[in-house]
Protein backbone atom coordinates (compact mmCIF):
# COMPACT_ATOMS: atom_id res chain seq x y z
CA UNK A 1 0.00 0.00 0.00
CA UNK A 2 1.17 2.84 -1.10
CA UNK A 3 -0.37 5.66 1.75
CA UNK A 4 -0.08 8.61 0.13
CA UNK A 5 -2.82 7.21 -2.16
CA UNK A 6 -4.55 5.46 0.57
CA UNK A 7 -5.26 9.31 2.54
CA UNK A 8 -8.60 11.19 1.20
CA UNK A 9 -10.60 13.94 2.82
CA UNK A 10 -14.11 13.53 3.93
CA UNK A 11 -15.67 15.43 1.06
CA UNK A 12 -14.34 12.85 -1.13
CA UNK A 13 -16.39 10.15 0.72
CA UNK A 14 -19.72 12.74 0.91
CA UNK A 15 -19.94 13.23 -2.62
CA UNK A 16 -18.57 9.83 -4.06
CA UNK A 17 -19.28 7.34 -1.35
CA UNK A 18 -20.03 4.47 -3.54
CA UNK A 19 -17.15 4.77 -5.99
CA UNK A 20 -14.99 4.85 -2.89
CA UNK A 21 -16.60 1.47 -1.63
CA UNK A 22 -15.81 -0.08 -4.94
CA UNK A 23 -12.21 0.93 -4.96
CA UNK A 24 -12.00 -0.54 -1.35
CA UNK A 25 -13.84 -3.72 -2.01
CA UNK A 26 -11.37 -4.13 -5.30
CA UNK A 27 -8.61 -2.85 -4.16
CA UNK A 28 -8.64 -4.84 -0.34
CA UNK A 29 -6.52 -1.56 0.86
CA UNK A 30 -7.66 0.42 3.62
CA UNK A 31 -8.84 4.36 2.71
CA UNK A 32 -7.52 6.87 5.54
CA UNK A 33 -10.44 9.77 6.11
CA UNK A 34 -8.68 13.13 6.75
CA UNK A 35 -10.99 15.68 8.25
CA UNK A 36 -9.84 19.25 8.76
CA UNK A 37 -6.28 17.93 7.69
CA UNK A 38 -6.03 15.10 10.57
CA UNK A 39 -6.56 11.66 9.66
CA UNK A 40 -9.83 10.46 11.30
CA UNK A 41 -11.30 7.37 10.27
CA UNK A 42 -10.26 3.97 8.24
CA UNK A 43 -12.47 2.23 5.50
CA UNK A 44 -11.78 -1.30 4.94
CA UNK A 45 -13.19 -3.72 2.90
CA UNK A 46 -15.38 -6.37 5.19
CA UNK A 47 -12.94 -9.44 4.08
CA UNK A 48 -9.65 -8.30 4.98
CA UNK A 49 -11.30 -6.37 8.26
CA UNK A 50 -12.79 -10.33 8.90
CA UNK A 51 -9.51 -11.16 8.62
CA UNK A 52 -7.74 -9.04 11.06
CA UNK A 53 -10.51 -9.75 13.55
CA UNK A 54 -9.14 -13.55 13.04
CA UNK A 55 -6.22 -13.00 13.32
CA UNK A 56 -6.23 -10.32 16.64
CA UNK A 57 -8.25 -13.66 17.95
CA UNK A 58 -5.15 -15.53 17.42
CA UNK A 59 -2.57 -13.61 18.63
CA UNK A 60 -4.83 -13.66 21.78
CA UNK A 61 -5.16 -17.02 22.05
CA UNK A 62 -1.34 -17.55 21.93
CA UNK A 63 -0.82 -14.20 24.42
CA UNK A 64 -2.77 -16.37 26.66
CA UNK A 65 -1.11 -19.58 26.04
CA UNK A 66 1.82 -18.31 26.84
CA UNK A 67 0.93 -16.57 30.39
CA UNK A 68 -0.14 -19.96 31.27
CA UNK A 69 2.99 -22.02 30.09
CA UNK A 70 4.91 -19.29 32.11
CA UNK A 71 2.79 -19.53 35.28
CA UNK A 72 3.08 -23.09 35.22
CA UNK A 73 -0.41 -24.05 34.62
CA UNK A 74 -0.31 -27.00 32.08
CA UNK A 75 -0.10 -30.08 31.55
CA UNK A 76 1.57 -33.05 29.96
CA UNK A 77 0.09 -33.94 26.54
CA UNK A 78 0.63 -37.38 27.58
CA UNK A 79 -1.80 -36.82 30.49
CA UNK A 80 -4.01 -34.79 28.92
CA UNK A 81 -4.63 -37.68 26.17
CA UNK A 82 -4.93 -40.21 28.90
CA UNK A 83 -7.35 -38.50 30.62
CA UNK A 84 -9.67 -38.15 27.51
CA UNK A 85 -9.30 -41.83 26.30
CA UNK A 86 -11.27 -42.62 30.33
CA UNK A 87 -14.18 -40.30 29.59
CA UNK A 88 -14.32 -41.84 26.24
CA UNK A 89 -15.24 -45.11 27.91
Amino acid sequence: MRPSTQIKPISLLKTQTAQVIRRVCEDREPLIITQNGEAKAVILDIQSYEDQQDTVALLKILALGSRQIAAGEVKPAGEVFERLRKLER
